[in-house]
């Protein structure tokens, strides 16, 4: 699981970083089915919460396992780099969302470049949430980009306006993936969504993550 580091709000004062639910949600999803997962981000160590998904109303089942699991508090308190990480080493590769990943991921010659080797070795790519966003500047042996022609989903404009961020982030999710040749799909604001199309596998929005996790352990065969 890479996870970004990065946790700045734009311009405006505000911290973000990565969604815990976002996080959580697979993570215990993959580990109860057996999987073995390393985390990394691209300085290492701590990845930055967004404290907005700490608040009471963001609080899940899984979330609540999180802050109570000590265990799993350490291993993310020391992330690998993600310079140090090489696709031949793992069988899949998950994206936790949040807002941070449009400013650092997103153009992060080593994350493009994990993706591009996992794809490349007919391994699944997952992402949730805005961390489809990784997979805008990854291409494919022939120099196309990797969303191309391809049905994905992510964070929506109705959603990104709902939250009221539409003048804050560096790009508008959907409309950057339509501009790449996605075969952009979503449903109502909020609702659990989750798609694959060969080997990405993207969900909408929070409420997405384990449909996530869910496609990637079929894909997985675990």
């Amino acid at each position: 699981m890479v996870l970004t580091s990065h946790s700045e709000l734009g311009n405006t004062g505000a911290k973000t970083g990565f969604w815990v639910e976002e996080f959580a949600a697979p993570y215990y999803t993959l580990v109860n089915a057996g999987v073995q997962v390393t985390l990394a981000s691209p300085f290492g160590g701590q990845p930055p919460i967004d404290p907005k998904s700490e608040q009471p109303d963001f609080q899940t089942a899984s979330t609540l396992r999180f802050n109570d699991d000590t265990k799993l508090q350490a291993l993310l308190a020391n992330t690998l780099k993600l310079s140090d990480v090489k696709p031949e080493d793992y069988d899949a590769v998950f994206y936790p969302g949040g807002h941070g990943p449009l400013w650092d991921l997103t153009e992060d010659s080593h994350s493009i470049a994990l993706i591009e080797g996992f794809l490349a070795s007919k391994k699944p790519v997952a992402a949730v949430c805005h961390a489809p966003a990784v997979l805008l500047n990854a291409k494919d042996g022939q120099g196309n980009y990797v969303v191309k022609g391809k049905a994905v989903t992510g964070f929506s404009n109705s959603e990104e306006e709902a939250v009221q961020l539409t003048t804050v982030v560096p790009f508008l999710l959907e409309d950057e993936l339509k501009n790449r040749g996605a075969d952009f799909q979503k449903v109502a604001d909020w609702n659990a969504f989750a798609i694959q199309d060969s080997l990405l596998i993207t969900g909408q929005n929070p409420a997405s993550s384990e449909l996530v996790a869910d496609k990637l352990l079929t894909a997985l065969d675990v």
